[in-house]
Protein backbone atom coordinates (compact mmCIF):
# COMPACT_ATOMS: atom_id res chain seq x y z
CA UNK A 1 0.00 0.00 0.00
CA UNK A 2 2.87 2.39 0.83
CA UNK A 3 4.37 1.82 -2.62
CA UNK A 4 1.02 2.59 -4.26
CA UNK A 5 0.62 5.81 -2.26
CA UNK A 6 4.09 6.94 -3.38
CA UNK A 7 3.28 5.97 -6.97
CA UNK A 8 0.05 7.94 -6.80
CA UNK A 9 1.82 11.01 -5.43
CA UNK A 10 4.39 10.83 -8.23
CA UNK A 11 1.68 10.30 -10.86
CA UNK A 12 -0.39 13.25 -9.66
CA UNK A 13 2.56 15.62 -9.42
CA UNK A 14 4.30 14.97 -12.73
CA UNK A 15 1.60 14.80 -15.40
CA UNK A 16 1.67 17.28 -18.25
CA UNK A 17 -1.11 19.75 -18.82
CA UNK A 18 -3.62 18.65 -21.46
CA UNK A 19 -6.28 20.71 -23.13
CA UNK A 20 -9.95 20.34 -22.23
CA UNK A 21 -12.38 18.14 -24.12
CA UNK A 22 -12.90 19.18 -27.75
CA UNK A 23 -15.70 21.61 -28.58
CA UNK A 24 -17.60 18.96 -30.54
CA UNK A 25 -17.65 16.58 -27.55
CA UNK A 26 -21.41 16.91 -26.93
CA UNK A 27 -22.20 16.35 -30.61
CA UNK A 28 -20.08 13.19 -30.58
CA UNK A 29 -21.92 11.97 -27.46
CA UNK A 30 -25.29 12.45 -29.13
CA UNK A 31 -24.05 10.59 -32.18
CA UNK A 32 -22.76 7.55 -30.26
CA UNK A 33 -25.67 7.11 -27.83
CA UNK A 34 -28.01 5.11 -30.16
CA UNK A 35 -25.15 2.75 -30.98
CA UNK A 36 -24.36 2.38 -27.28
CA UNK A 37 -27.94 1.34 -26.56
CA UNK A 38 -27.95 -1.07 -29.50
CA UNK A 39 -24.73 -2.72 -28.29
CA UNK A 40 -26.09 -3.08 -24.80
CA UNK A 41 -29.29 -4.72 -26.01
CA UNK A 42 -27.31 -7.12 -28.19
CA UNK A 43 -25.07 -8.24 -25.32
CA UNK A 44 -28.09 -8.52 -23.02
CA UNK A 45 -30.00 -10.75 -25.42
CA UNK A 46 -27.00 -13.00 -26.06
CA UNK A 47 -25.17 -13.35 -22.73
CA UNK A 48 -22.32 -15.76 -22.04
CA UNK A 49 -21.03 -17.18 -18.77
CA UNK A 50 -17.58 -16.63 -17.23
CA UNK A 51 -14.69 -17.92 -19.35
CA UNK A 52 -17.22 -18.80 -22.07
CA UNK A 53 -17.60 -15.32 -23.58
CA UNK A 54 -16.43 -16.50 -27.00
CA UNK A 55 -18.92 -14.61 -29.19
CA UNK A 56 -18.89 -11.57 -26.90
CA UNK A 57 -15.11 -11.25 -27.05
CA UNK A 58 -15.00 -11.72 -30.81
CA UNK A 59 -17.74 -9.12 -31.32
CA UNK A 60 -15.84 -6.56 -29.23
CA UNK A 61 -12.49 -7.30 -30.88
CA UNK A 62 -13.92 -7.06 -34.40
CA UNK A 63 -15.46 -3.66 -33.72
CA UNK A 64 -12.36 -2.18 -32.07
CA UNK A 65 -10.23 -3.38 -34.98
CA UNK A 66 -12.68 -1.78 -37.42
CA UNK A 67 -12.13 1.68 -35.90
CA UNK A 68 -8.34 1.36 -36.01
CA UNK A 69 -7.35 0.44 -32.48
CA UNK A 70 -4.44 -1.87 -31.71
CA UNK A 71 -6.24 -5.02 -30.51
CA UNK A 72 -5.00 -8.05 -28.62
CA UNK A 73 -7.49 -10.95 -28.56
CA UNK A 74 -8.00 -13.34 -26.90
CA UNK A 75 -6.52 -12.39 -23.52
CA UNK A 76 -7.22 -14.36 -20.34
CA UNK A 77 -9.18 -16.91 -22.44
CA UNK A 78 -11.88 -14.64 -23.94
CA UNK A 79 -10.95 -11.06 -23.04
CA UNK A 80 -9.96 -8.14 -25.25
CA UNK A 81 -7.29 -5.48 -24.78
CA UNK A 82 -7.19 -2.47 -27.11
CA UNK A 83 -4.72 0.40 -27.16
CA UNK A 84 -5.23 3.96 -28.41
CA UNK A 85 -2.26 6.35 -28.57
CA UNK A 86 -3.26 9.98 -28.32
CA UNK A 87 -1.86 12.90 -30.28
CA UNK A 88 -0.54 14.68 -27.19
CA UNK A 89 1.83 13.61 -24.39
CA UNK A 90 0.36 12.23 -21.20
CA UNK A 91 -0.07 9.21 -18.94
CA UNK A 92 -1.10 5.66 -19.73
CA UNK A 93 -4.69 5.32 -18.51
CA UNK A 94 -6.56 2.04 -18.19
CA UNK A 95 -10.34 1.75 -18.56
CA UNK A 96 -11.96 -1.57 -17.65
CA UNK A 97 -15.29 -3.29 -18.31
CA UNK A 98 -16.34 -6.82 -17.37
CA UNK A 99 -18.15 -8.90 -19.98
CA UNK A 100 -19.54 -12.06 -18.33
CA UNK A 101 -23.11 -12.96 -17.36
CA UNK A 102 -24.66 -15.04 -14.57
CA UNK A 103 -26.45 -18.43 -14.35
CA UNK A 104 -29.92 -16.91 -13.81
CA UNK A 105 -33.21 -17.24 -15.74
CA UNK A 106 -34.42 -13.75 -16.68
CA UNK A 107 -37.89 -12.45 -15.71
CA UNK A 108 -37.52 -8.80 -16.78
CA UNK A 109 -40.36 -7.82 -19.19
CA UNK A 110 -38.19 -6.43 -21.98
CA UNK A 111 -38.15 -7.21 -25.71
CA UNK A 112 -34.47 -8.17 -25.66
CA UNK A 113 -34.66 -10.45 -22.61
CA UNK A 114 -32.26 -13.39 -22.63
CA UNK A 115 -33.54 -16.82 -23.57
CA UNK A 116 -30.06 -18.37 -23.53
CA UNK A 117 -29.44 -21.70 -21.81
CA UNK A 118 -26.05 -23.10 -20.94
CA UNK A 119 -24.16 -25.33 -18.52
CA UNK A 120 -22.48 -24.16 -15.32
CA UNK A 121 -20.39 -26.54 -13.19
CA UNK A 122 -22.27 -29.51 -14.61
CA UNK A 123 -25.78 -28.03 -14.22
CA UNK A 124 -28.15 -26.81 -16.92
CA UNK A 125 -28.86 -23.11 -16.29
CA UNK A 126 -30.37 -20.02 -17.79
CA UNK A 127 -27.99 -17.18 -18.60
CA UNK A 128 -28.64 -13.51 -17.88
CA UNK A 129 -26.80 -10.22 -17.56
CA UNK A 130 -28.11 -9.64 -14.05
CA UNK A 131 -25.37 -7.29 -12.86
CA UNK A 132 -24.96 -4.75 -15.65
CA UNK A 133 -21.88 -6.13 -17.37
CA UNK A 134 -23.63 -5.77 -20.71
CA UNK A 135 -23.94 -2.04 -20.02
CA UNK A 136 -20.32 -1.81 -18.85
CA UNK A 137 -19.17 -3.40 -22.10
CA UNK A 138 -21.28 -1.16 -24.33
CA UNK A 139 -20.24 1.97 -22.42
CA UNK A 140 -16.55 1.15 -22.83
CA UNK A 141 -17.00 0.41 -26.54
CA UNK A 142 -18.71 3.78 -26.94
CA UNK A 143 -15.90 5.43 -24.98
CA UNK A 144 -13.35 3.83 -27.31
CA UNK A 145 -15.20 5.23 -30.32
CA UNK A 146 -15.38 8.71 -28.73
CA UNK A 147 -11.71 8.82 -27.81
CA UNK A 148 -10.70 7.54 -31.24
CA UNK A 149 -12.63 10.43 -32.80
CA UNK A 150 -10.78 12.82 -30.45
CA UNK A 151 -7.40 11.15 -30.98
CA UNK A 152 -5.54 14.31 -32.05
CA UNK A 153 -6.51 16.09 -28.83
CA UNK A 154 -6.16 12.97 -26.64
CA UNK A 155 -3.38 13.19 -24.03
CA UNK A 156 -1.31 10.06 -23.52
CA UNK A 157 -2.37 6.46 -24.15
CA UNK A 158 -5.61 4.70 -23.24
CA UNK A 159 -5.76 0.94 -22.68
CA UNK A 160 -9.25 -0.56 -22.90
CA UNK A 161 -9.67 -3.77 -20.88
CA UNK A 162 -12.68 -5.99 -21.63
CA UNK A 163 -12.33 -8.55 -18.87
CA UNK A 164 -13.95 -11.99 -18.68
CA UNK A 165 -15.01 -13.91 -15.58
CA UNK A 166 -15.48 -11.12 -13.06
CA UNK A 167 -18.18 -13.24 -11.43
CA UNK A 168 -15.68 -16.04 -10.87
CA UNK A 169 -14.31 -18.81 -13.06
CA UNK A 170 -15.89 -22.25 -13.34
CA UNK A 171 -14.52 -24.85 -10.94
CA UNK A 172 -10.88 -25.65 -11.59
CA UNK A 173 -10.24 -22.76 -14.00
CA UNK A 174 -8.26 -19.52 -13.81
CA UNK A 175 -9.84 -16.32 -14.96
CA UNK A 176 -10.88 -12.76 -14.25
CA UNK A 177 -8.66 -9.86 -13.27
CA UNK A 178 -5.88 -12.06 -11.78
CA UNK A 179 -5.43 -13.85 -15.10
CA UNK A 180 -5.55 -10.59 -17.06
CA UNK A 181 -2.79 -9.23 -14.82
CA UNK A 182 -0.83 -12.48 -15.04
CA UNK A 183 -0.88 -12.14 -18.84
CA UNK A 184 0.60 -8.64 -18.62
CA UNK A 185 -2.25 -6.27 -19.39
CA UNK A 186 -1.02 -3.73 -16.82
CA UNK A 187 2.58 -3.77 -18.03
CA UNK A 188 2.60 -3.43 -21.81
CA UNK A 189 2.30 -0.48 -21.81
CA UNK A 190 2.71 0.08 -18.08
CA UNK A 191 -0.39 1.79 -16.71
CA UNK A 192 -0.11 4.91 -14.57
CA UNK A 193 -3.71 4.72 -13.39
CA UNK A 194 -6.84 2.65 -14.01
CA UNK A 195 -10.57 3.46 -13.82
CA UNK A 196 -13.67 1.29 -13.73
CA UNK A 197 -17.40 1.81 -13.32
CA UNK A 198 -20.30 -0.37 -12.20
CA UNK A 199 -24.02 0.01 -12.80
CA UNK A 200 -26.12 0.51 -9.67
CA UNK A 201 -29.72 -0.62 -10.10
CA UNK A 202 -30.85 1.23 -6.95
CA UNK A 203 -29.16 4.55 -7.87
CA UNK A 204 -31.19 6.97 -10.05
CA UNK A 205 -30.20 7.21 -13.70
CA UNK A 206 -28.21 10.36 -14.38
CA UNK A 207 -26.28 10.17 -11.12
CA UNK A 208 -22.85 8.94 -10.05
CA UNK A 209 -21.50 7.78 -6.70
CA UNK A 210 -18.07 6.99 -5.34
CA UNK A 211 -16.32 6.17 -2.06
CA UNK A 212 -12.82 7.33 -1.21
CA UNK A 213 -10.62 4.73 0.47
CA UNK A 214 -11.99 1.24 1.11
CA UNK A 215 -15.09 1.11 -1.09
CA UNK A 216 -15.99 -2.56 -1.54
CA UNK A 217 -15.20 -5.58 0.57
CA UNK A 218 -12.68 -8.31 0.05
CA UNK A 219 -14.30 -11.66 -0.68
CA UNK A 220 -12.88 -14.89 0.69
CA UNK A 221 -14.53 -18.24 0.04
CA UNK A 222 -14.15 -20.97 2.64
CA UNK A 223 -14.87 -24.67 2.96
CA UNK A 224 -15.15 -26.48 6.29
CA UNK A 225 -15.21 -30.28 6.49
CA UNK A 226 -16.13 -31.94 9.78
CA UNK A 227 -15.15 -35.59 10.21
CA UNK A 228 -17.07 -37.44 12.91
CA UNK A 229 -18.40 -40.95 13.44
CA UNK A 230 -21.57 -42.40 11.93
CA UNK A 231 -24.32 -44.20 13.79
CA UNK A 232 -27.94 -45.29 13.61
CA UNK A 233 -30.18 -42.28 14.11
CA UNK A 234 -31.96 -44.10 16.92
CA UNK A 235 -28.69 -44.49 18.88
CA UNK A 236 -26.88 -41.15 18.63
CA UNK A 237 -24.72 -41.91 21.67
CA UNK A 238 -22.67 -44.14 19.42
CA UNK A 239 -21.87 -41.29 17.08
CA UNK A 240 -19.71 -38.20 16.87
CA UNK A 241 -22.36 -36.20 15.09
CA UNK A 242 -20.87 -33.91 12.41
CA UNK A 243 -24.19 -32.11 11.92
CA UNK A 244 -24.47 -31.04 15.55
CA UNK A 245 -20.81 -30.02 15.52
CA UNK A 246 -21.43 -28.02 12.33
CA UNK A 247 -24.30 -26.20 14.04
CA UNK A 248 -21.98 -25.24 16.92
CA UNK A 249 -19.35 -24.03 14.46
CA UNK A 250 -21.89 -21.91 12.56
CA UNK A 251 -23.02 -20.22 15.77
CA UNK A 252 -19.44 -19.63 16.90
CA UNK A 253 -18.56 -18.03 13.55
CA UNK A 254 -21.31 -15.47 14.13
CA UNK A 255 -19.87 -14.77 17.57
CA UNK A 256 -16.62 -13.77 15.83
CA UNK A 257 -18.61 -11.04 14.08
CA UNK A 258 -20.83 -9.92 16.95
CA UNK A 259 -18.52 -10.38 19.96
CA UNK A 260 -14.90 -10.45 18.80
CA UNK A 261 -14.72 -7.80 16.05
CA UNK A 262 -14.72 -4.01 16.38
CA UNK A 263 -17.48 -3.20 13.92
CA UNK A 264 -17.01 0.53 14.49
CA UNK A 265 -13.74 0.14 12.59
CA UNK A 266 -15.18 -1.62 9.53
CA UNK A 267 -18.01 -4.00 8.62
CA UNK A 268 -17.46 -7.75 8.70
CA UNK A 269 -19.67 -10.52 7.31
CA UNK A 270 -19.33 -14.30 7.68
CA UNK A 271 -22.07 -16.23 5.90
CA UNK A 272 -22.65 -19.96 5.42
CA UNK A 273 -24.33 -20.50 2.06
CA UNK A 274 -24.24 -24.28 1.87
CA UNK A 275 -24.38 -27.15 4.39
CA UNK A 276 -24.40 -30.75 3.14
CA UNK A 277 -24.39 -33.90 5.23
CA UNK A 278 -26.07 -37.29 5.16
CA UNK A 279 -28.57 -39.01 2.90
CA UNK A 280 -31.28 -40.44 5.19
CA UNK A 281 -33.31 -39.29 8.17
CA UNK A 282 -32.30 -42.25 10.35
CA UNK A 283 -28.56 -42.29 9.65
CA UNK A 284 -26.10 -40.01 11.45
CA UNK A 285 -23.43 -39.44 8.79
CA UNK A 286 -19.68 -39.43 9.17
CA UNK A 287 -18.96 -36.06 7.56
CA UNK A 288 -20.44 -32.63 6.95
CA UNK A 289 -19.33 -29.91 4.55
CA UNK A 290 -19.99 -26.19 4.82
CA UNK A 291 -19.32 -23.50 2.19
CA UNK A 292 -19.36 -19.80 2.93
CA UNK A 293 -18.03 -16.31 2.31
CA UNK A 294 -16.14 -13.71 4.35
CA UNK A 295 -16.48 -10.01 3.54
CA UNK A 296 -14.19 -7.41 5.12
CA UNK A 297 -13.23 -3.79 4.49
CA UNK A 298 -10.13 -3.70 6.67
CA UNK A 299 -6.98 -5.69 5.86
CA UNK A 300 -5.95 -6.27 9.50
CA UNK A 301 -9.45 -7.34 10.50
CA UNK A 302 -9.54 -9.70 7.52
CA UNK A 303 -6.31 -11.42 8.58
CA UNK A 304 -7.44 -11.68 12.21
CA UNK A 305 -10.80 -13.12 11.14
CA UNK A 306 -9.09 -15.91 9.21
CA UNK A 307 -7.05 -16.80 12.31
CA UNK A 308 -10.10 -16.75 14.58
CA UNK A 309 -12.07 -18.96 12.21
CA UNK A 310 -9.32 -21.56 12.10
CA UNK A 311 -9.20 -21.57 15.91
CA UNK A 312 -12.97 -21.92 16.27
CA UNK A 313 -13.27 -24.75 13.76
CA UNK A 314 -10.40 -26.76 15.20
CA UNK A 315 -11.29 -26.34 18.88
CA UNK A 316 -15.02 -27.04 18.57
CA UNK A 317 -14.32 -30.19 16.57
CA UNK A 318 -11.70 -31.36 19.08
CA UNK A 319 -14.02 -30.71 22.02
CA UNK A 320 -16.52 -33.17 20.50
CA UNK A 321 -13.93 -35.79 19.60
CA UNK A 322 -14.06 -34.98 15.89
CA UNK A 323 -11.60 -33.47 13.44
CA UNK A 324 -12.18 -30.61 11.04
CA UNK A 325 -10.40 -28.73 8.31
CA UNK A 326 -10.97 -25.23 6.95
CA UNK A 327 -9.75 -23.96 3.60
CA UNK A 328 -9.91 -20.22 2.87
CA UNK A 329 -9.37 -18.91 -0.67
CA UNK A 330 -9.21 -15.29 -1.78
CA UNK A 331 -11.76 -14.33 -4.43
CA UNK A 332 -11.17 -10.55 -4.39
CA UNK A 333 -9.13 -8.03 -2.42
CA UNK A 334 -10.55 -4.90 -0.79
CA UNK A 335 -11.52 -2.52 -3.60
CA UNK A 336 -9.58 0.56 -2.53
CA UNK A 337 -9.99 3.98 -4.12
CA UNK A 338 -6.76 5.86 -3.54
CA UNK A 339 -7.86 9.02 -1.61
CA UNK A 340 -5.60 11.38 -3.58
CA UNK A 341 -6.78 9.97 -6.88
CA UNK A 342 -10.42 10.00 -5.70
CA UNK A 343 -10.13 13.70 -4.81
CA UNK A 344 -8.66 14.49 -8.23
CA UNK A 345 -11.23 12.33 -10.05
CA UNK A 346 -14.16 14.02 -8.32
CA UNK A 347 -13.64 17.06 -10.53
CA UNK A 348 -14.11 14.90 -13.63
CA UNK A 349 -17.28 13.28 -12.25
CA UNK A 350 -18.70 16.70 -11.39
CA UNK A 351 -18.02 17.92 -14.93
CA UNK A 352 -19.73 14.87 -16.37
CA UNK A 353 -22.87 14.78 -14.23
CA UNK A 354 -23.03 18.14 -12.46
CA UNK A 355 -22.02 18.39 -8.80
CA UNK A 356 -25.62 17.94 -7.60
CA UNK A 357 -25.71 14.52 -9.28
CA UNK A 358 -22.51 13.16 -7.72
CA UNK A 359 -22.58 11.74 -4.21
CA UNK A 360 -20.17 10.01 -1.89
CA UNK A 361 -21.57 6.62 -0.95
CA UNK A 362 -21.11 4.35 2.03
CA UNK A 363 -18.86 1.35 1.72
CA UNK A 364 -20.47 -1.90 0.69
CA UNK A 365 -19.89 -5.57 1.49
CA UNK A 366 -20.31 -6.43 -2.19
CA UNK A 367 -17.03 -7.38 -3.87
CA UNK A 368 -15.33 -6.73 -7.22
CA UNK A 369 -12.22 -8.26 -8.75
CA UNK A 370 -11.32 -4.80 -10.08
CA UNK A 371 -9.57 -4.66 -6.70
CA UNK A 372 -6.64 -6.67 -8.10
CA UNK A 373 -5.77 -3.90 -10.56
CA UNK A 374 -5.36 -1.56 -7.59
CA UNK A 375 -2.39 -3.60 -6.45
CA UNK A 376 -0.59 -2.71 -9.70
CA UNK A 377 -1.48 0.96 -10.19
CA UNK A 378 -3.53 3.69 -8.46
CA UNK A 379 -7.18 2.91 -9.14
CA UNK A 380 -10.59 4.54 -8.94
CA UNK A 381 -13.92 2.72 -9.17
CA UNK A 382 -17.30 4.45 -9.21
CA UNK A 383 -21.00 3.68 -9.70
CA UNK A 384 -23.40 4.77 -12.44
CA UNK A 385 -27.12 5.00 -11.73
CA UNK A 386 -29.49 2.69 -13.57
CA UNK A 387 -32.80 3.16 -11.73
CA UNK A 388 -35.74 4.89 -13.37
CA UNK A 389 -36.25 8.32 -11.87
CA UNK A 390 -39.15 8.44 -9.43
CA UNK A 391 -38.73 4.79 -8.45
CA UNK A 392 -37.99 3.65 -4.91
CA UNK A 393 -34.89 1.42 -4.54
CA UNK A 394 -37.03 -1.19 -2.77
CA UNK A 395 -39.28 -1.45 -5.86
CA UNK A 396 -36.63 -2.46 -8.38
CA UNK A 397 -35.01 -5.79 -9.07
CA UNK A 398 -31.67 -6.13 -7.32
CA UNK A 399 -28.35 -7.24 -8.72
CA UNK A 400 -28.00 -11.00 -9.27
CA UNK A 401 -31.79 -11.50 -9.37
CA UNK A 402 -34.11 -12.57 -12.25
CA UNK A 403 -35.87 -9.17 -12.16
CA UNK A 404 -32.74 -7.05 -12.54
CA UNK A 405 -33.48 -4.04 -14.74
CA UNK A 406 -31.58 -0.93 -15.89
CA UNK A 407 -32.81 2.39 -17.27
CA UNK A 408 -30.78 2.97 -20.42
CA UNK A 409 -31.19 6.76 -20.35
CA UNK A 410 -28.24 7.16 -17.99
CA UNK A 411 -25.74 5.00 -19.88
CA UNK A 412 -24.29 7.89 -21.89
CA UNK A 413 -23.22 9.50 -18.61
CA UNK A 414 -20.80 6.60 -18.16
CA UNK A 415 -19.12 7.51 -21.46
CA UNK A 416 -19.03 11.16 -20.45
CA UNK A 417 -17.45 10.30 -17.10
CA UNK A 418 -14.79 8.04 -18.64
CA UNK A 419 -13.81 10.70 -21.19
CA UNK A 420 -13.56 13.40 -18.53
CA UNK A 421 -11.44 11.14 -16.34
CA UNK A 422 -9.03 10.47 -19.20
CA UNK A 423 -8.58 14.16 -20.05
CA UNK A 424 -8.58 15.47 -16.46
CA UNK A 425 -6.03 12.97 -15.20
CA UNK A 426 -3.47 14.32 -17.65
CA UNK A 427 -3.52 17.60 -15.70
CA UNK A 428 -1.36 18.33 -12.65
Amino acid sequence: MRKLMLATALFLSTQMIAQDLPKNFTALLNEVEPQLISWRQHFHEFPELSNREFKTGAYIADYLKSIGLEVNYPVAKTGVVAILKGGKPGPVVGLRADIDALPIVERAPIAFASKVKSEYNGQSVGVMHACGHDAHTAILMATAKMLKQMQKELPGTVVFLFQPAEEGSPNGEEGGAPLMIKEGVMDNPKMDVIFGLHMAAQLPAGTLSYKSGAAQASSDLFKIIVNGKGSHGAMPWGSIDPIVISAEIIEALQHIVSRESDLTKAPLVISIGSLHSGVRANIIPETAEMLGTIRSLDATMRKETHEKMRRVVQHIAQSAGATATIEINTQTMINYNDPRLAKKSLSALNKAAGADNVMESRWTTAAEDFSFYGDKAPSFFFSLGGMQKGKNPTEVGGHHTPDFYLDESGFILGVKAFCNLVFDNAKP
